[in-house]
């Protein structure tokens, strides 16, 4: 598998959404992700097999139909997105 260029896993807003989310809140499903972020299913669904791909997210499988999602803590990308994310949003709130 090629790994994507930074510009490409970071150039969606929505990809951008649902890693805010998955820190803030946690582990969830693809279902409850799209609800959240407010897109359907299958463009949810893209984006976290993308962002699983690139290892940043880890996929969590129960039966045949339930797949949760959360931060690939065993990654070092996850753990640069993650503290991005703090950075920033703290960063900001000091404002």
């Amino acid at each position: 598998m090629i790994a994507l260029e930074i510009e490409e896993v970071f150039s969606s807003k929505t990809r951008i959404k649902i890693l805010k989310l998955l820190l803030q809140q946690g582990q969830r499903n693809t279902s409850d992700i799209a609800r959240r972020v407010n897109i359907n299913f299958a463009a949810a669904d893209k984006h976290l097999r993308l962002l699983e791909s690139e290892g940043i997210l880890k996929l969590y499988t129960y039966g045949k139909r339930f797949r949760l999602y959360s931060f690939n803590e065993t990654s070092e990308k996850a753990k640069a997105v993650q503290n991005l994310i703090h950075v920033w949003y703290n960063k900001v709130n000091d404002n």
